[in-house]
C-alpha cells in the first residue's frame, strides 16, 4: 500500500513521517491542509438503534419530522457511498473529547509545516450526530416558516436576503396562528438590531431564534396539509442545550490553539441533514474568533441547491457585524449518498440536477466573495478545486476586480496527489517570486486506519479518473520531449 495507493494520496503515518513531504512541497510555495484521517466505524449503538432525544419526544417521534431531518437507521453509518471524505461515529462525549485532542495534535503539526497554514475539522467528530441532525431540523424549519410568510406578504421569487416581513404585520400572523400573543412577539423585537427598524428580514428572523428557543411552552403552527398543529420550535431540553454548549466549546479550545499557532481552522462541510447546524456552528465561532482576520473558515457545497443562500446569507451577517468571512468553496462530496437517501426517504434531492448547473453554483458564489474583496477587503476564499476552466475563471475575475496574489485573500487547494499539473504552477512563477498561496489538503495517518479514506480515492467519480488520465498523457508527454532533447534528468 505504501508503495502504490498509500504512498499517493496520504503523507505519512504520523506528524515525523509527513515532514519530508511538507518540506518538499514548502519548497516549490505549496502549503497544507492537515487532515488526520483516521476513521472509526463505531455505531451510536451497538444494534444499529438510534436514541430517541428528549426533543423528539417532545415533537411526538420522527413521524412528524421533517423527512431529510429524521435520524434513519438506514443511514445511521453515514460514511456509506461517500466519494471524497472521511467520518467519525459518536460513542459518547468522552470520544468528541479524544477527536478534539487528535485536532489540536493537527493544529500543533499544521504550525510551521507551512506558511499561513491550515487544519481541517469534522463537526460530527465534536458533536453528538443526533443532536446535529435535530438542531439543523430547527433552523430549517424556523426558515421556512419565514419564507412562507414573505410569499404571504407578497415577496415570493424574490433573493431571499431582499424578502422584509413588515413587524406589525408579522405579529398580527403570529397572532393569527395562535403561535404567540401579540404582547409576547413584541418582545422578541425588543433587540438593539431589532429596535428601530419596522421591517424584519432573514438574518433578523434568525437572530430571533435564540430567544425563542428559550420560553416556557413550544411553539406550534398549522400544517396547512393536514389542518394538525406541529412544532415549529420546542424549547431546548436540558440535554439538548448540553449538546449545544459542549460542541461549542470544543471548537472554542481549538480556535484559541489556532491563533497561538498562526494556523486557520477549516470547517469541513458534511451531509445536508447536518449541514445547517454546521453552518450555524462554524458562524457562531467565526463570530468571536474572525474580528481581525479570518482564522475560521466555513465550506460551502456547491453541488446543493441553496448554496448561493447560503454563501450570500453569512457574507452579509458578516458585513453587519463587522467580521472576517472565510470560505471553502468546493462542489461536494456526498452526491451518491445525498441522492440514495432522498429517494428512500422521499424528499426532494438537495443536489443540483446536473454537472453543468453545480459548475453554474459554483461559479456564482466564487463570484459574489471576489466581488466582496474587492469592496470591503473582509473576506478570504479557498478555490477547492480540480477544476482547470474554475482556476482560469478564478485568475480572470482576479484580474479584472484587481485582486492581487499577494494579498492571500484567494487561495486555491487540491488533494494530495491529485491536478499537480494545476497545483505547483499556480505557486510559483518564473525567477523564483511568489506566485498565488496554493494548498494541498494532506491526510495522514496509520495504513490499517486510512484504509476507508482510500477506498474512497479508488471509487471517486469518472471525471476525477479523467483529470487523471490528463495527468498520466502530460507526464509522459514531458517524458518523451526530455528523451528527444537528450535531458531526461533535467529540470
Amino acid at each position: 500500500m505504501k508503495m502504490t495507493f498509500y504512498g499517493q494520496f496520504v503523507a505519512g503515518e504520523d506528524q515525523e513521517a509527513i515532514k519530508p513531504l511538507l518540506r518538499r512541497n514548502q519548497a516549490f510555495g505549496v502549503g497544507a491542509v492537515l487532515d488526520y484521517s483516521v476513521e472509526e466505524d463505531l455505531r451510536e449503538r451497538r444494534d444499529g438503534r438510534s436514541r430517541t432525544s428528549a426533543a423528539e419526544k417532545e415533537m411526538g417521534g420522527a413521524e412528524q419530522k421533517q423527512k431529510q431531518y429524521q435520524a434513519h437507521q438506514g443511514f445511521e453509518d453515514h460514511h456509506g457511498g461517500v466519494a471524497g471524505a472521511h467520518t467519525y461515529f459518536y460513542t459518547d462525549e468522552a470520544k468528541c473529547d479524544q477527536h478534539m485532542e487528535t485536532f489540536l495534535r493537527c493544529i500543533d503539526a499544521s504550525s510551521g509545516s507551512s506558511e499561513d497554514g491550515f487544519s481541517a475539522i469534522k463537526l460530527t467528530a465534536l458533536a453528538r450526530p443526533q443532536f446535529l441532525v435535530w438542531f439543523s431540523e430547527v433552523l430549517v424549519k424556523w426558515r421556512r416558516f419565514f419564507l412562507q410568510m414573505a410569499a404571504e406578504q407578497g415577496q415570493a421569487g424574490r433573493a431571499v436576503l431582499e424578502m422584509k416581513l413588515e413587524v406589525e404585520k408579522l405579529q398580527e400572523t403570529l397572532a393569527n396562528l395562535g403561535i404567540v400573543t401579540k404582547a409576547e412577539s413584541q418582545e422578541w423585537f425588543m433587540g438593539e438590531s431589532l429596535g428601530t427598524s419596522s421591517t424584519v428580514d432573514l438574518l433578523d428572523w434568525n437572530s430571533l431564534l435564540d430567544s425563542c428557543t428559550k420560553i416556557s411552552k413550544p411553539l406550534l403552527i398549522p400544517n396547512r396539509q393536514t389542518g394538525q398543529l406541529e412544532p415549529l420550535l420546542s424549547c431546548f431540553s436540558e440535554e439538548e442545550d448540553l449538546q449545544m454548549k459542549r460542541v461549542l466549546q470544543r471548537m472554542d479550545v481549538l480556535a484559541k490553539r489556532a491563533m497561538e499557532k498562526g494556523v486557520r481552522l477549516m470547517v469541513d462541510a458534511e451531509q445536508s441533514y447536518f449541514q445547517p447546524a454546521i453552518s450555524r456552528l462554524t458562524v457562531e465561532t467565526q463570530r468571536r474568533f474572525n474580528r481581525n482576520q479570518a482564522i475560521i473558515f466555513n465550506t460551502y457545497q456547491c453541488y446543493l441547491r441553496e448554496a448561493y443562500d447560503n454563501v450570500t446569507g453569512d457574507v452579509e451577517l458578516s458585513r453587519r457585524e463587522g467580521w472576517h468571512f472565510g470560505t471553502k468553496l468546493v462542489r461536494g462530496a456526498y452526491m451518491e449518498q445525498e441522492r440514495e437517501r432522498a429517494a428512500q426517504l422521499g424528499y426532494e434531492d438537495p443536489i443540483n440536477p446536473t454537472y453543468e448547473k453545480t459548475n453554474e453554483m459554483y461559479h456564482r458564489c466564487l463570484d459574489y466573495v471576489l466581488e466582496e474583496i474587492k469592496h470591503r477587503r473582509k473576506a478570504s476564499v479557498m478555490v477547492a478545486s480540480h477544476n482547470e476552466d474554475t482556476v482560469k475563471f478564478t485568475l480572470r475575475r482576479m484580474m479584472e476586480l484587481g485582486i492581487h496574489p499577494s494579498e492571500k485573500k484567494v487561495c486555491f487547494g487540491q488533494l494530495l496527489g491529485m491536478c499537480d499539473q494545476i497545483t505547483f504552477p499556480l505557486a510559483s512563477i518564473p525567477l523564483g517570486q511568489a506566485g498565488f498561496p496554493v494548498y494541498k489538503y494532506v491526510p495522514y495517518g496509520p495504513v490499517n486506519e486510512v484504509l476507508p479514506y482510500l477506498s474512497r480515492r479508488a471509487q471517486e467519480n469518472r471525471g476525477f479518473m479523467q483529470r487523471a488520465n490528463r495527468e498520466r498523457d502530460l507526464l509522459w508527454k514531458e517524458v518523451k520531449r526530455r528523451l528527444l532533447a537528450g535531458n531526461l534528468f533535467s529540470h
